[in-house]
């Protein structure tokens, strides 16, 4: 891991740091950790086993053994499950609502630390998340924390729903949106909050080249020669 570039890209759901992180990592020639998708797993497994969210061992146990690959597409990193292709099932809103739970639980989260962690090889890592400048890698030499406005988020999650076809609530967004924005910053394990040596950047009035060029200009400025 030491011969290795790590940039982490933290926020809060809908910032978009999951195309960021994406678009960074391929002008790099980086691999990509999508944190969040782990958490998604884990949920999407609960949901098709039936594991109460109250059933901590259940939920720890699953994150431990979770059966998952990730294998490298022309857009990024796809997940599979058991041989299935589930990064459409994992993007539900039932899903990540149910993991924004999951992911407030100490004993999912130490489980799967060490898994995140592993990504680390060089020549490096974008690693997409909430706390991975905080937590997961706190030596990382580039960290950034992308933000936006909730109901900026809102308004980006309401037109990726509306393009796949499907009915959706603006206020109802909205209102998730803010419920799992507080779920996540007052956990008592790993709050979303910047890393203190974190760049902060507010993408709300920012396009999505505008935001990579940002990052980019950090990255050359922060990594060593």
């Amino acid at each position: 891991m030491s011969d290795a570039l790590i940039i982490t890209i933290d926020g809060p759901s809908g910032s978009g740091k999951g195309t960021i992180s994406q678009r960074v990592a391929q002008a790099l020639g980086l691999a990509l950790l999508d944190s969040g998708a782990l958490y998604r797993l884990v949920a999407l497994c609960s949901i098709r086993q039936g594991v109460d969210l109250a059933d901590v061992a259940a939920l720890a146990a699953i994150a431990r053994s979770l059966p998952v690959q990730f294998k490298p597409t022309g857009e990024g990193v796809e997940a599979f499950l058991e041989g299935e292709s589930v990064g459409l099932a994992i993007r539900a809103e039932e899903v990540g609502l149910v993991a924004s739970q999951v992911a407030a639980i100490p004993e999912v989260r130490k489980a799967l630390l060490q898994r995140q962690r592993d990504f680390a090889e060089p020549p490096g890592l974008v690693a997409d998340g909430r706390d991975m400048g905080t937590v997961v890698f706190p030596g990382a030499q580039v960290k950034i924390f992308l933000t936006a406005s909730a109901e900026e988020r809102a308004n980006r999650r309401f037109n990726q729903l509306k393009q796949r076809g499907e009915s959706v609530s603006l206020p109802r967004l909205l209102e998730d949106i803010q419920a799992r924005d507080a779920r996540d910053m007052n956990r008592q394990v790993s709050p979303l909050k910047p890393a203190d040596d974190a760049i902060v950047i507010d993408s709300s009035q920012m396009g999505i080249d505008e935001v990579q060029d940002a990052i980019l200009a950090v990255v050359d400025n922060r990594s060593p020669d």
